[in-house]
């Protein structure tokens, strides 16, 4: 599984690159605030959610910390979907944050 770290993802984003990150933490975690940008997709809905994602475009998968981003990369791998895992998850995130 391919991995970046927070500080190499908010890298990125702060160089204003054209990404697609995918939060899968819960409503409740998702208050606290998301990287600019990220869309919210719950790990329990991602399965359902699969239709609408772009197997053609690379999602940066983000969770609270790197576990449950990397099984949402495992799903998504295995339907031919290029996803990056960041390590660490937002306990690692030290750049802004969306409300």
């Amino acid at each position: 599984m391919k991995e970046i770290t927070a500080d190499q993802l908010a890298t990125k984003v702060e160089a204003g690159e054209t990404l697609h990150i995918i939060d899968v933490r819960e409503d409740i975690e998702v208050a606290q605030g998301m990287i600019p940008g990220a869309k919210h997709i719950p790990l329990g809905e991602l399965a359902d959610a699969m239709s609408d994602l772009d197997t053609s475009k690379h999602y940066y998968m983000v969770c609270r910390s790197g576990g449950r981003s990397g099984q949402a990369c495992k799903l998504l791998q295995e339907n031919g979907y290029d996803v990056t895992n960041m390590a660490g998850g937002m306990l690692e995130w030290e750049g802004e944050l969306e409300f």
